[in-house]
């Protein structure tokens, strides 16, 4: 089969490196990829925005299968094209993408369907916001979290713990720094306990969860600074304790098909729930309508079934045949990033170690790196994600670290602590 990869990162490097495991694999393409998935794939300087272009490669050049990776083009309408032209794609369509595309609609579709998530009121104007935060400030709230609506490169949320630095951000939003995505903002109360990230393949009637994970989105150490895309991940989470993932199947995944069917939504791909686990059960912090960005780097790790396989029986409705097998290693992602990162950073500095990083046993999925007269440089925030499995959670981000510490361009930074959580709980 000829697949197409559509994005430019971290999550479409590691997907076609799956995907070109399947002994059903005989070519792989990406549009328009990064220097580290030429590795594994054809590039096609395509925009994963340039609908029409990629439906046309994919029908001149007779590709069979095409996975989405990002959410701009799912949320754009990429397999609404696809599907149009008679072609197969992984992901959902335009209206089922709202679920990530709009933060009021997905928190609308939740309550709707009875899944337990967080209390939230949605403004279209600066002023009412502003006097919601000041009255849930003056009834005593330790904090509220405030979120741009649309697609903001997963820098559009932010928690607040006092009312003024809450009414800066909704300033801001309205005031255009994330562009329309700011036009309407969500104002939620602040869930406290430990997040995860829980995966799912869906194909309009049977949902599946993969393996669980768990996502680092501070910038830095003992989780300071801003939130950034994510700065690691590991899988398995071992917050997800079997009951509580008992709870997420009945409450959230189980919820979300019925809700699904009864909104007659078109959803033919993987579910990505953000999760609290707080002391009253899990409560849904976000849905999003693509793997994780690193989340899925571990995960893909771990998997040892043959992911082209079980990717077509969920486009083609036969997702309940599917097999997933697991291994029982954990697996350890950390992002390499550019220095500044996320806010300002400089590129087009020359990346070195990259072979002694795979030597020492890691693999490095390449999120924002690009030629530069035939060398490899950082072409982003986010740059690299050095991961590896281990016998123990311990082991496994002994090996990343190992892995890490080959690879070096002028100002990169990681974050050191990946998978604190998991240690604690397992010295405990």
């Amino acid at each position: 089969m000829k697949i197409l990869v559509v994005g430019n990162g971290g999550r479409e490097h590691v997907l076609c490196w799956k995907l070109k495991q399947s002994r059903h694999a005989d070519k792989i393409y990406c549009a328009p990829g990064n220097a580290g998935i030429a590795d594994v794939a054809e590039c096609v300087a395509i925009n994963a925005d340039e609908l029409d272009k990629l439906a046309d490669f994919a029908l001149v050049n007779g590709v069979d299968f095409t996975v989405v990776g990002p959410e701009a083009p799912l949320c754009a309408g990429l397999v609404d094209v696809f599907n149009q032209r008679g072609l197969k794609a992984f992901g959902p369509d335009s209206m089922s993408a709202q679920l990530e595309g709009s933060k009021d609609f997905a928190k609308q579709f939740m309550l709707r369907h009875r899944i337990p998530t967080a209390a939230a009121a949605s403004f279209s104007s600066v002023a009412p916001a502003i006097s919601y935060i000041k009255a849930e400030f003056d009834r005593g709230v330790k904090g509220i979290v405030v979120k741009a609506d649309g697609l903001a490169a997963g820098k559009g949320v932010f928690v607040a713990e006092n009312a003024s630095s809450a009414i800066d951000f909704v300033e801001s939003c309205f005031a255009g720094t994330f562009g329309h995505a700011g036009s309407k903002v969500l104002i939620e109360e602040c869930l406290y306990g430990e997040e995860a990230s829980i995966l799912a393949l869906v194909d309009g009637k049977t949902i599946v969860p993969l393996a669980t994970s768990q996502d680092h989105k501070r910038a830095f150490d003992n989780d300071r600074g801003p939130n950034t895309g994510g700065m690691g991940a590991y899988s398995p989470a071992p917050v997800v304790s079997d009951k509580v993932m008992q709870q997420i199947k009945e409450e959230v995944l189980d919820r979300f098909l019925v809700g699904i069917k009864e909104d007659k939504l078109y959803f033919r791909g993987v579910l990505f729930v953000g999760v609290m686990v707080t002391e009253n059960g899990p409560k849904v912090l976000e849905f999003n309508v693509r793997f994780g960005d690193p989340e899925v780097q571990a995960v893909m790790c771990r998997l040892e079934s043959d992911l082209l396989d079980v990717m077509l029986k969920t486009v083609d409705g036969r997702l309940n045949e599917a097999e997933l097998s697991w291994s029982d290693e954990p697996a350890v992602c950390v992002v390499m990033a550019s220095g500044g990162y996320p806010g300002n950073y400089e590129k087009g500095y020359e990346i070195s170690g990259l072979a002694d990083a795979a030597t020492n046993g890691a693999v490095v999925f390449h999120a924002g790196s690009a030629f530069k007269n035939g060398r490899i440089v950082n072409s982003g925030g986010r740059v690299l994600g050095v991961t590896a499995r281990g016998g123990t959670i311990q082991q496994a981000i002994a090996n990343a670290y190992r892995g890490v510490d080959a690879i070096h361009w002028q100002n990169c930074f990681c974050r050191r602590d990946i998978g604190f959580r998991a240690l604690a709980r397992e010295h405990n």
